[in-house]
């Protein structure tokens, strides 16, 4: 097998502890990597010197491959549209629905790349994506395909709408599917795809889209379908005043009574945003270990609000960290996200009424780090990415220590500069042993041609709906 040493490092994050203060933080350290494990990781002199591969990490800071745990790769087609700039959830819905009933087979695959891209330069290295929508002869193979051609670890989710407006859900009926068909085009996806083995690079999850887009009926069903096959499941939920105003209308109760209702906890389901996730749900979710996708940056672009994160934390809930849609953040730099998470945590506490015991900043640069690692991957369900520790899958991000961004901060403290200072590109980014992103360059797709073409189909995909 092929070796791969990261040698001398200025610093290895390796977020090997549920509590990330208490996670090893190691100084001028190497890692070993044969195939695509972790095989050994230690002081810099007590690891071999020489590999088929080394790679000089001395003013680098090596962290855990970050996790993306929300996501809609597709949306980058159409991102600062101008028509739905300052729109609230439902109302930006309602904007690109129709502009999104044009998409293409191509245009989700090159979407679907560009959208990777980005994540991988970012020093992300496993995204989920939901991908709900489906016209014109589009499938998520499509979604399948591109994050085969990039080499990036992927929880394809199969997404649905099933309520159009005609039965009171937000899409147009045009945009919804039949649920007979998306349970058997689910079942098809699971069997032809789904790896659930240790270090697996393609997963599959059963996704319906919203309260607000499918049936109760669709919900069970899935729900029954994935627990057949031992899959994940995913959906949004609580994500604004609205989404909670519909869900009380339509079905008299909360979101957290809403999933419960239809078999939606426990600890193979994770739900987005849940930013308006009452106490009572906050309990239920921790009780059954249900997961939450934190999207900071799209919550405060749509006005939906600021999750109580620590709330979630605090009571046992897992929680990772999901850059959300393209259109609807309107980038994919998780380490971005990372920031967003502390910053957004912090002006939520401010808000608490004058007088409160405060106590300690909600959110810590390390807490926001092991969101975006460990975390992810406790939400995700894999025990085998999110840490660095021998036997685990070989996926890292390292970042140059020594560029203007981190100046004056990394000197002091490598972990905390990369979250609080500007938001850093990755300087190498692996995925299973392999280097896809080697000095700032992503290694495997043309990037000027992807984004050249991707360009033409965001213009084509505005002006012909």
């Amino acid at each position: 097998m092929q070796t791969l040493l990261i040698r001398n490092a200025r610093c290895i994050a390796t977020m090997d502890h549920a509590d990330p203060l208490q996670a090893s933080e190691l100084r001028d350290a190497s890692i070993l990597v044969r195939g695509n494990r972790i095989e050994a990781i230690g002081p810099d002199g007590e690891l071999p010197q020489q590999a088929d591969t080394v790679m000089d990490a001395r003013n680098h800071l090596v962290t855990p491959g970050l996790i993306n745990t929300h996501h809609h790769m597709f949306q980058s087609l159409t991102r600062a549209i101008p028509a739905v700039q300052n729109a609230e959830l439902f109302g930006w819905l309602r904007g690109l629905y129709p502009i999104w009933a044009g998409l293409t087979p191509e245009m989700v695959r090159i979407s679907t790349q560009v959208a990777m891209a980005e994540l991988l330069m970012s020093g992300c290295t496993t995204s989920s994506d939901h991908l709900y929508i489906y016209p014109n002869g589009v499938r998520l193979d499509d979604s399948i395909e591109a994050a085969r051609e990039m080499g990036m670890r992927f929880v394809a989710c199969r997404g649905s709408m099933s309520v159009g407006q005609s039965k009171g859900g937000l899409p147009p009926d045009s945009l919804v599917e039949d649920e007979a068909f998306i349970l058997k085009d689910s079942q098809r996806l699971i069997e032809q795809y789904h790896v659930a083995a240790f270090g697996a690079m393609l997963q599959i999850a059963l996704a319906p889209c919203s309260p607000f887009s499918v049936s109760r009926d669709l919900m069970r069903e899935s729900a029954t379908l994935a627990r057949h096959y031992k899959v994940r499941l995913h959906t949004h939920l609580a994500e604004n005043d609205h989404d909670i105003a519909y869900t009380r209308e339509k079905f008299n109760c909360t979101p957290s009574q809403y999933a419960q209702q239809l078999g939606w906890l426990g600890d193979d389901v994770w739900h987005a945003h849940c930013v308006k996730l009452d106490d009572e749900g906050i309990s239920q979710f921790a009780a059954t270990r249900t997961g939450v996708a934190h999207c900071p940056c799209s919550n405060m672009r749509l006005a939906s609000g600021i999750a109580p994160i620590r709330k979630m934390l605090n009571a046992g809930v897992p929680v990772g960290l999901g850059v959300d849609g393209c259109a609807s953040n309107d980038a994919a730099h998780m380490v971005n996200e990372a920031r967003q998470a502390v910053l957004l945590a912090r002006v939520g506490r401010s808000l608490e009424p004058f007088g409160c015991d405060k106590g300690p900043s909600d959110m810590s640069a390390r807490d926001a780090l092991a969101l975006a690692t460990r975390g992810g991957a406790q939400v995700l369900g894999r025990s085998d990415i999110g840490h660095l520790a021998v036997g685990m899958c070989a996926d890292m991000a390292l970042f140059d220590l020594d560029t203007l961004g981190f100046a004056g901060g990394a000197v002091h403290d490598p972990v905390g500069a990369l979250v609080l200072c500007s938001s850093a590109q990755a300087a190498h980014t692996i995925v299973n042993g392999q280097i896809l992103v080697r000095s700032g360059r992503l290694l495997n797709v043309d990037l000027q041609t992807l984004v050249a073409r991707h360009n033409m189909l965001a213009l084509d995909l505005a002006h012909n709906r």
